[in-house]
C-alpha cells in the first residue's frame, strides 16, 4: 500500500513529457507535453476549490450547484489552469536538465498554446542558458604594475584643476577661439548632401572631443582663430562606431557656426580661496591634493592590474555565448557603467541625464561584458567569495564621501533602483574574484608609460569642466 502512495505521488508530481534538444551556442529548444489526465485532475482541483468559496445569489457558500459553477467559471478555470500547468512545466524541465537559464524564455506560437477538449496540452520554447566552461589553474598569473612617483608637476596640475573650478567664465571680444575656450555654437552635420545632426545654440569646450557624435581629436586646430559669426568646416570619415550603420564610412562635413566665446579665468590662491576650500594655507592644501591623489593613483594602478587579470582569463577561457544577447543583458552594460561612474563619484542626476550616451555602443560590448560576468561569476563561486551588508554599506559611504552626500540618503537612492544595489553587489563580488587572483599572481614592478608619468594615473575626466558638444544636452 505505501508503494502505491509513493508511485501515485511521484506520478502526481512529475506528470510532464519533456525532451530537450541543442539549439545552437548557449541554447537550448524544450519540447513539453502535459497529459490529459493531469489537465483534468487539476481542473477538477480548481472546480472544487471555487465551490467551497463561491457565493453565488439564492445560495449559501460551498452549497452553490457544480453544474451552475462550472457554466459560470469555466472559461477562468481554464485559462488559470492552463498558466498553472505550464508555470509547473517550465520549472520542472529546468529543475530536471539543470538549465541555468539567463533572461526570459521564447515561446513558440504563444497564442496557439491552448486547452482543448479531450486532448494533451503541447507547447515549445527555448532559453538561453548559462555557458559551460572550465577554470583554468589561476595561480601565478604574470601581471606588471606601474611603479608611479608623484612629482611636483602632478601637485601644479591638480591646483590649477581646483583654480578652473573655482574659477571664472568671462566673455572674449578682442580675438578669436583659442583651445580651452568655451564656445556656443550651431552645429550641422551633412552626408551625402543631407541633414545628419543639427544642433542649435551647443556649448562645447574647445580640446579633442565629439562633435555632432564624431570624434574630432584636431578640433583645436580646426576652429583656432574663428571669430563670432564664421563658420569652419570639418571634413572627416563616419567611424564604425557610429549608432547608425548606413552612414557608417562615409563623408561627413561638420559645420561650425561660432556664436560666442568665452574663456575661464581661475581662481586666485588667495585667503579665500583656501578658506572656502577649508584649509588654512596653501602648502595645507597641498599636502591634502597629495595625499588625495596618492590614494587615487592606487586605485587605478589596482583597477589597471585587474583589467589584465580580466584579459588573460578571457585569453585562456573559450566561452560559446548565445547567439541572441537580450535586452535584459544590454541593460545589464548600461547599469554596469552606470554603476562605474557612480564609483568615480557622479552624481546620480548626471548619470540618468547620460543614459542615452552610456547605451551607446552597449550592445556591441555585451558580448565581451557577458562573458567576463560569467567568469568571474563562477571564479567566485568555486572559491566562496561573497559580499558582506557591511562591506557594501562601506562602499556606499565612500561613494556618498566623494559626492558630498549622506550615506543613508543615498542607500535608499539606490534601493528605489533594485538594479543598482544589485550590480553594485555583483560589481564588488567580481573586484574580490580578481583580487584573490591577484593575491597569487606573479607581480612584476615597471616603469610607467610616459603617458601614465605626465598624469600621474589621475584620469584627465575627473574635472568638472564643462562638456563638449556631444557629451551635453545638445546630443
Amino acid at each position: 500500500m505505501a508503494e502505491n502512495q509513493t508511485d501515485t505521488a511521484v506520478q502526481e508530481q512529475t506528470p510532464f513529457t519533456i525532451r530537450v534538444e541543442d539549439a545552437g551556442a548557449g541554447t537550448k529548444k524544450v519540447w513539453v507535453e502535459i497529459p490529459r489526465e493531469a489537465i483534468d485532475r487539476k481542473i477538477e482541483e480548481q472546480f472544487k476549490e471555487l465551490r467551497q468559496e463561491a457565493v453565488l445569489p439564492g445560495f449559501r457558500k460551498g452549497h452553490a450547484p457544480r453544474k451552475l459553477i462550472e457554466k459560470r467559471f469555466s472559461a477562468d478555470v481554464k485559462e488559470q489552469v492552463r498558466r498553472t500547468l505550464i508555470s509547473e512545466s517550465y520549472e520542472q524541465a529546468v529543475t530536471q536538465h539543470s538549465l541555468q537559464v539567463i533572461g526570459e524564455p521564447e515561446f513558440e506560437n504563444p497564442d496557439q498554446i491552448q486547452l482543448e477538449d479531450d486532448k494533451p496540452l503541447t507547447y515549445c520554447f527555448s532559453v538561453e542558458i548559462q555557458p559551460d566552461f572550465a577554470i583554468p589553474d589561476l595561480e601565478g598569473i604574470k601581471v606588471r604594475k606601474p611603479r608611479i612617483t608623484i612629482t611636483e608637476d602632478h601637485i601644479n596640475q591638480a591646483m590649477m584643476n581646483l583654480r578652473e573650478q573655482q574659477g571664472t567664465i568671462v566673455p572674449v571680444e578682442d580675438r578669436g577661439v583659442q583651445e580651452k575656450d568655451i564656445v556656443t555654437a550651431d552645429i550641422k552635420a551633412l552626408c551625402d548632401g543631407r541633414e545628419i545632426n543639427n544642433q542649435a545654440g551647443a556649448t562645447f569646450i574647445v580640446r579633442p572631443g565629439r562633435i555632432a557624435g564624431i570624434q574630432v581629436d584636431d578640433l583645436p586646430a580646426q576652429v583656432a582663430g574663428a571669430m563670432s559669426g564664421q563658420t569652419r568646416t570639418i571634413t572627416l570619415k563616419i567611424p564604425d562606431t557610429y549608432p547608425n550603420e548606413s552612414l557608417r564610412g562615409k563623408d561627413v562635413q561638420i559645420e561650425i557656426t561660432i556664436k560666442d566665446i568665452k574663456k575661464l579665468e581661475p581662481a586666485d590662491i588667495d585667503d579665500q580661496f583656501l578658506s572656502d576650500l577649508g584649509f588654512a594655507s596653501e602648502q595645507e592644501l597641498r599636502e591634502a591634493l597629495r595625499e588625495q591623489m596618492v590614494e587615487r593613483i592606487d586605485y587605478d594602478i589596482k583597477q589597471a592590474m585587474r583589467r589584465q587579470v580580466i584579459d588573460d582569463l578571457l585569453s585562456k577561457i573559450d566561452i560559446q555565448l548565445p547567439n541572441r544577447l537580450s535586452e535584459r543583458q544590454r541593460q545589464r552594460v548600461v547599469s554596469r557603467r552606470a554603476v562605474d561612474l557612480m564609483l568615480r563619484g557622479v552624481p546620480q542626476e548626471q548619470i540618468s541625464q547620460n543614459l542615452e550616451h552610456l547605451s551607446t555602443g552597449a550592445a556591441e560590448e555585451a558580448a565581451r561584458e557577458l562573458k567576463i560576468f560569467f567568469i568571474l561569476q563562477k571564479i567566485a563561486e568555486e572559491q566562496n567569495v561573497d559580499v558582506t551588508e557591511g562591506e557594501i554599506n562601506g562602499r556606499i559611504a565612500m561613494i556618498a564621501l566623494q559626492q558630498g552626500r549622506r550615506p543613508e540618503k543615498l542607500k535608499q537612492e539606490m534601493a528605489r533602483d533594485r538594479n543598482m544595489l544589485a550590480n553594485l553587489y555583483v560589481q564588488m563580488r567580481e573586484e574580490k574574484a580578481i583580487d584573490a587572483i591577484l593575491a597569487k599572481a606573479q607581480i612584476e614592478e615597471v616603469e610607467p608609460t610616459a603617458e601614465q608619468a605626465k598624469a600621474g594615473a589621475v584620469d584627465p575626466s575627473d574635472t568638472d569642466e564643462p562638456k563638449t558638444a556631444s557629451e551635453s544636452s545638445a546630443t
